[in-house]
């Protein structure tokens, strides 16, 4: 755990978000390498996730966090360099697959790794289709699977907000872990973990892409 973090999960960031949001945590993370797979329903899900974690949490952020300008874009990227967040060019390339090769690294490390499976946050809160990434991890891994559930993060910090709009209590649920062996179809791994994120988290599922919709609601309104 770097000095940077131990001061943002035990001095600074986190117990303000325990002061102020009473998280409630529920369920356990095993030890060794393991990967989180979650719900993305707002910014602050980059927040409460890894500071409420038992374990320091590496995570693939994008690209765009760690090249603003200005004095807030350089606190952004230190906070997420700082949380050990990956930067990804989600384009495609070599950055990309230097990325996972990095989370793969990580595992073998026997560490944590947080993956949202949807690539993006969801657009109205609902939960939507997986993309086959997380089961390429741990296929690639071995690494056991743990679904997680952000509960109100979208109504603490709704979708455009740049700062919390709601006072209120968030929750995060870790679920029992999921194996799976090195040959098993990876749409199908995909589509389990979204099942059992969907069993924690209670969202209405959507058979689609959430950057789908939101490229048609774009498309729409442009």
């Amino acid at each position: 755990m770097t000095v940077f973090f131990s001061l943002l999960k035990h001095v600074l960031l986190g117990p303000l978000l325990r002061v102020v949001f009473r998280p409630k945590v529920t369920g356990t993370v095993p030890d060794g390498a393991a990967i989180l797979a979650s719900n993305h329903l707002s910014f602050c899900d980059s927040l409460f996730l890894p500071l409420m974690a038992p374990r320091k949490v590496v995570f693939i952020g994008k690209e765009e966090y760690f090249v603003g300008t200005g004095l807030k874009g350089r606190l952004i990227a230190a906070f997420f360099r700082g949380v050990g967040t990956i930067p990804v060019d989600r384009r495609g390339g070599s950055e990309a697959a230097d990325a996972l090769d990095t989370a793969l690294r990580v595992l073998k490390e026997d560490r944590l790794f947080g993956i949202y499976p949807e690539g993006t946050r969801s657009p109205d809160g609902r939960l939507y289709r997986g993309k086959t990434g997380v089961a390429r991890l741990a296929l690639a891994s071995g690494a056991p699977v743990v679904p997680c559930a952000l509960i109100g993060t979208d109504q603490v910090q709704p979708m455009g907000h740049k700062m919390p709009k709601k006072i209120m209590r968030v929750e995060v649920r870790f679920g029992e872990p999921l194996r799976f062996p090195e040959d098993a179809d990876p749409r199908a791994v995909t589509d389990e973990v979204i099942a059992a994120i969907q069993k924690l988290s209670g969202q209405e599922y959507v058979d689609v892409y959430a950057a789908s919709v939101k490229k048609a609601a774009a498309a729409k309104n442009g």
